[in-house]
Order: structure tokens, then C-alpha cells, then sequence
């Protein structure tokens, strides 16, 4: 914090599900943030923040803010509360659920999170030890990140990837599944930097995003088809002597079953599936092998894929193929989310060894089925919503909210907005903007860690994640100290380790700099001669491990979703204005989205009568939604792309794209294949009440 008269600089940073982590400054007179903008001094974000977050001050400021605790008065789902105070909503939540625990226990109640705050400690900290104390159900947050570490790892031990600003060194950069302008800017420039020295990008998607109109090449593959597409190019790469054989003989296992198991997937078969031609797929395949360093980059499309976590684990096979890890800029890079919290005490932070043992999980993506009853298993009787509004981002919509409905759930929602969860709920908590807290946010897109230090009192009568937990464990009555540590005390601890990437970096550290980047040498290359997380030390390119579990030890295409008859397949994507349902209640935001819409293609919006601009009905055996059709030639024939988040549909109805989507599991991880979803677009204005 830094002071100019009576003006005060504090600096902080982003805490969104993105993998940026924006660095920033907040201008404070008078207790009021006047201005917040980019932090120029820090190395990856530079000064820029995204069309969301450059208005963040409209977020923390709107007259929507949820101030005061507030009781539900209504139906349910009506948005109908009255105010009431802290002490009575805190002696209801504990009244009911003392209630639960001594007649059906701790696993009655279900608290449900996710990445809506990605600080450390108000994400996960004492919330966790809360409730494992009590004997809580357990969340599996596998919606997002899961599948595609649980891939890699299956080749490579460990979702490690390479340092992302290393990028600029690649000559060739795939981005597959990604978005990178859109999700992921701050990435941009480097790769920019890339080119300039003279490397090349391709994209692989089935949409025309705005960074495939920005590549170099762009290969539409058919949806969920990327497996086979990465197979071909192993079969051109090992048949044509493309490969690395030290690199393979010295660091890896498996080679001559995968060379002989990939001998039926030729560029001819791929072309039949993917929607590529033979020679597209065979120059890809030259170009990546050829081209040094080479980089995979793949993000979060691919895990929603039904086969997602296949696709991490072929994917990962590539660079260890050609040897691209033996090169700065060469590899692959994913989220270095996983290797952050690497070096970081998580078990000091979250003291695992108090929870109760055997505690049930339940898996997030499932909601819908755990609150309607139709999962076989003991009903949730209360419900904690925190970093989350599971009744938009959650897939099958209509269950969840069905679930919600219910008269005998005791709903308890902590947020900054009344959200379309907390419309549901019996007791509605305010919460802290980031501007209100103290926490420490790593980064899943590089390599920096740094310090949010609060800019303004919190305003009305919000408190963070972390003091409702104290008030909770206050109001149940605990005695344990541990349950009451300051947030101060929470960040020393995950930072009390000696881990060396950690080595100079402290909290006094952190608030003299901001940020600090992770200790390891400049060129730092993490599977450059070996060293997977294996039980060898080596790359399985056959993996007896996966064979034991009863998946396929080689890679294989997986299950591909089969279009029914007269159907589309819908892929979502996500736009500039809004984060899944952040934002997407602010004017300004929603004026720059527009009406919801469906892009489709020429050849299908004709086959279907359908002309571009006119309202038409999405619509599968889940629900329909109303949107303006667009026709467009960035989708492939038989796809058609809706954006992701909270806009108003044709009729000026709020509607979100999950009223679509299916609640199917991945082959493992425990995700959901969101991009597994049919639907059918004809004309139309009528949809459900």
C-alpha cells in the first residue's frame, strides 16, 4: 500500500476462474475505491485487465449488492426476502443443523463450492476444516481441471506442463481446444512474441474462435474426434521416422505396443471421423514432428468432452514422441495450477488429519440427481452454496432447480448478488468483493504467486468466506482454536513449507512486491532429460496402471457421441463480458452481449427453413430455449455454438445454456461431458413456462 496525500494506491489482484491473475491497483479517498486498473509492473499481466474486470468498481459499487443478511419470505425461486440480522440468521443455521446432525448426521448436510473465488484461503481453507470436522458430505469439484490432470497423469505421472511465458521460444504452438484470445489474453502477447521470432500457430477447433481467425492454420475437427486426429499423426510421426528413439528408449515405456497399436489409424481412417482430409492430417503431423521446439497447448475444451481425460492422455504422448520436452519452448503447457499448490502446505492449511474418516464424496457435476432423489442414496437435507451458482453452471438445469424446489431443503447461499441459486434459498449470507479481503491467489496460467490485500472496509455487513466460518464454528459451539485462525495466520501457513520453488517468498515478501514469481532457474525444463511422476521415472506410453483399472493401457479414440438423426451437436463457449454468470446482471455488460443467439451453419439453417436473424428453438429432451439464429461460417455443418453465461434469450427471458446440457460423465476424472449435447433448432416463439 502506498500513500499520495490523501489518496492511497493498495494493491491486489484478481480472484477469477481464469488463468491470467490479473495483478492490480486500487485508488482509495476517503475508504471509497475511486479507480482500479492494471498493475504495470508485473511481468505476465503488464497493466491490462479484461472487459469484465476493467469495470470491476461497478461490480463492487452496484446498487444489486447484496449488503444485509436476508430470510426467504417467498416461495422459493421468487426472490422474496426480507432483512434480518447476522445473530438470526447464524441461530437458525445452527439450530437446523444441529437438528440434522443428531437425527440423520453430518452427511445430511452437503456445503458446495467451487472456483468462483480462486483466492487460497477463501476458496478452500477453513471451511474445510470445518466441516470435515463435522462430518460434512464431501464435494468432488470435478466439473473443471480433474479430467484433464487425471489424463495426464496417466502418461506423464503429474499434470506439469512447461513455464507458460517460455512460449516465446516455441516455433510451433498448437493451440487445441482453447480459445487463447478470448480466455486466456494475457497468453496472447507472448505468443505474438513467438511469431515474431518466426513460430507459427495452429488452431484445432471445431468453431472459428477469434484466436483460429488469428492462427496461422486452423483445422476444424468434427466435435470429440481429437483423439483420432492425435493418433494419426503418431501413426505418420513413428511410420515416416519422425520419432525420437533415444529420447523414447531413455525416458519412456510402451513405445512398441503404442507403434504397432497406432498402425490402424491411418490419415485415410482419421479423415472418415475427424472431418479433416488425409493430407491435412499428414502435413500436421510433418509440421509438428519436424518443428523445433513444438508446443501443445491445451486448455479446458477438451475435458468436456465425454472423452476427455483420454484425450489429455493421448495428447501427452505426443512431445514424448518427438522429444519436444528436451527443448526450452517445447512440450506442452496446461494449467500450472496443480504445480503451484505443489509448493504451497496445503495440509497445514486445510489439517486433513482432523476430518472425520469415511465420510461420503459427492460429485458436484451431479447436483441435479443427488437433490431430486434420483440418485440412490441418502438425501441432502441442507445446502451451503458458497463460490458457486450451481443453478447456472451445473449441467441439467431443470433438475437442479427442481431440486432446489424442494420444500424440506434448508438452503443457505453466501454471495455478493442474489444469484439464480440464492433465489432458492432460505437464508441469503452478503460476501466480500476482492476489494474487502485479505488472500493470496496463485495463478493455473503461469508462474507468479501474489498478495490481495484488502482496499476498502467490507461494505454493509458482508464478511469473507473465511469469518463466515468463524461465525459458524462460533454460533456450533466449537472450541478448537485452529477453526478461528485469522486469515493472516492461514497464509503463513500454507507458506510455512520448504518446498524451493516457495524459497523467498513470505507474506512481508509478498506485500513489498505484490507478486513473486515461483523459485526455479530461468530455463527451466521439467521433463527434459526424464524425471515423470511415474513409478519408473518414465513416460507410459502403454499403461499397465490403466489396464488394472480396467481403462485401456493404449490410447484409443474413446466414446465419440454418435449425432442422432435430424439433431445438432452444441458446443458452448465463453464470451468477453461475462465469467459463466458473473457480470451478467450488470447493464453494461449485458448491452455489449446482445441477445442470446445460436450460430449454425448455411447448409443446416437451409435444410431447417431457418433464416439468419429470426427467433428459433433450441431445444433437446431436457428443456428449449429461445435465441436469435445466426448463420455462420464459423461453425462446421452439423454444429452449431451458443455462448455460455447469463444472457436474455429472443422473448427477454434470462436463460442459460445448461437447461440443455446432460449431467454425462467422462470416461474418468469425474467430469461432465457438457460437449456431449444434441439439440434440435427449428422456428418458432413458444418455449416452456
Amino acid at each position: 500500500m502506498s500513500e499520495s496525500g490523501s489518496l492511497q494506491i493498495v494493491h491486489g489482484v484478481c480472484s477469477h476462474d481464469c488463468p491470467d491473475t490479473c495483478s492490480w491497483k486500487a485508488e482509495v479517498e476517503d475508504g471509497r475505491a475511486v479507480r482500479l486498473y492494471g498493475d504495470r509492473s508485473h511481468p505476465f499481466t503488464r497493466g491490462v485487465l479484461c472487459a469484465k474486470v476493467n469495470h470491476y468498481l461497478e461490480r463492487v459499487y452496484h446498487p444489486d449488492r447484496l449488503l444485509y443478511p436476508l430470510r426467504r419470505c417467498g416461495k422459493k425461486g421468487s426472490g422474496s426476502f426480507e432483512r434480518i440480522s447476522w445473530e438470526a440468521a447464524l441461530q437458525e443455521i445452527a439450530q437446523r443443523w444441529a437438528s440434522l446432525i443428531e437425527e440423520e448426521g453430518g452427511e445430511s448436510i452437503l456445503p458446495y463450492s467451487s472456483a468462483g473465488n480462486q483466492g487460497l484461503i477463501q476458496h478452500s481453507s477453513l471451511d474445510m476444516r470445518l466441516f470435515g470436522l463435522l462430518g460434512f458430505s464431501r464435494l468432488d469439484r470435478n466439473i473443471c481441471g480433474n479430467v484433464a490432470h487425471e489424463g495426464l497423469c496417466a502418461t506423464q505421472g503429474c499434470g506439469t506442463g512447461i513455464n507458460p511465458e517460455d512460449i516465446e521460444h516455441s516455433r510451433l504452438i498448437v493451440l487445441w481446444g482453447t480459445n487463447t484470445r478470448v480466455t486466456n489474453l494475457h497468453l496472447w502477447p507472448v505468443i505474438e512474441q513467438a511469431r515474431k521470432r518466426g513460430g507459427k500457430v495452429i488452431v484445432i477447433d471445431p468453431i472459428r474462435t477469434r484466436t483460429a481467425a488469428a492462427a496461422d492454420r486452423h483445422l476444424a475437427v468434427n466435435p470429440g474426434t481429437d483423439t483420432v486426429l492425435m493418433l494419426a499423426m503418431m501413426h505418420v510421426i513413428i511410420q515416416e521416422g519422425l520419432h525420437d528413439p533415444e529420447y523414447i528408449r531413455d525416458y519412456s515405456e510402451g513405445f512398441e505396443e503404442l507403434a504397432a497399436h497406432v498402425l490402424q489409424f491411418t490419415p485415410e481412417y482419421a479423415a472418415s471421423i475427424t472431418g479433416l482430409t488425409a493430407q491435412e492430417i499428414v502435413e500436421f503431423a510433418r509440421e509438428y514432428a519436424t518443428t523445433t521446439p513444438s508446443l501443445l497447448r491445451p486448455l479446458i475444451g477438451l475435458e468436456h468432452h465425454p472423452n476427455g481425460a483420454m484425450m489429455f492422455r493421448t495428447i501427452a504422448c505426443l512431445p514424448v514422441l518427438t522429444g519436444a520436452w528436451r527443448h526450452r519452448g517445447g512440450g506442452l503447457s496446461r494449467s500450472t495450477g496443480a504445480f503451484q499448490f505443489s509448493a504451497l502446505n496445503i495440509d497445514a492449511l486445510l489439517m486433513p488429519d482432523t476430518w472425520q474418516k469415511d465420510c461420503r464424496s459427492l460429485n458436484m457435476r451431479d447436483l441435479g440427481r443427488i437433490l431430486s432423489g434420483t440418485e440412490d442414496i441418502k438425501p441432502v437435507r441442507s445446502l451451503l452454496v458458497y463460490n458457486s451458482n450451481p443453478a447456472v453452471t451445473m449441467p441439467n438445469q431443470r433438475l437442479v432447480r427442481y431440486g432446489l424446489e424442494r420444500t424440506d431443503l434448508f438452503t443457505v447461499v453466501h454471495d455478493l448478488f442474489l444469484t439464480d441459486t440464492a433465489r432458492y434459498a432460505d437464508i441469503v449470507l452478503p460476501a466480500t468483493s476482492q476489494l474487502e479481503h485479505l488472500d493470496i491467489v496463485p495463478s493455473w496460467g503461469h508462474h507468479y504467486i501474489s498478495l490481495n490485500q484488502p482496499a476498502i472496509a467490507p461494505r454493509g455487513e458482508c464478511v469473507s468466506n473465511t469469518e463466515l466460518f468463524r461465525r459458524l464454528a462460533s454460533v456450533l459451539r466449537r472450541a478448537e482454536s485452529w477453526l478461528f485462525d485469522s486469515d493472516e495466520q492461514l497464509l503463513r501457513a500454507a507458506l510455512s513449507g520448504d518446498h524451493p520453488m516457495l524459497k523467498g517468498i513470505t507474506l512481508e515478501s509478498l506485500r513489498e512486491h505484490g507478486s513473486q514469481h515461483l523459485h526455479h532457474e530461468a530455463e527451466w525444463l521439467p521433463f527434459a532429460a526424464g524425471g515423470f511422476s511415474t513409478p519408473s521415472g518414465r513416460a507410459r506410453l502403454s499403461s499397465p496402471a490403466l489396464a488394472e483399472s480396467g481403462l485401456p493401457a493404449l490410447p484409443v479414440p474413446g466414446c465419440i457421441p454418435a449425432r442422432p438423426a435430424g439433431q445438432l451437436q452444441l458446443i458452448t463457449g465463453k464470451t468477453l463480458h461475462f465469467l459463466n454468470s458473473s457480470y451478467s446482471h450488470h447493464e453494461r455488460h449485458q448491452n455489449r452481449e446482445g441477445t442470446l443467439w445460436i450460430e449454425i451453419h448455411a447448409s443446416d439453417a437451409a435444410n431447417r427453413g431457418l433464416a439468419d436473424g429470426e427467433v428459433v428453438v433450441v431445444s433437446n429432451e431436457q428443456g428449449e430455449i429461445c435465441a436469435l439464429c445466426q448463420v455462420s461460417d464459423r461453425v462446421r455443418p452439423g454444429v452449431v455454438w451458443m455462448p455460455f453465461g447469463g444472457l436474455r434469450d429472443a422473448l427477454g427471458a434470462p436463460a442459460h445454456v445448461n437447461l440443455l446440457t446432460p449431467e454425462a460423465p467422462t470416461d474418468w476424472g469425474g467430469g461432465s461431458g457438457f460437449y456431449g449435447c444434441f439439440v434440435d433448432v427449428f422456428q418458432g416463439k413458444m418455449r416452456e413456462g
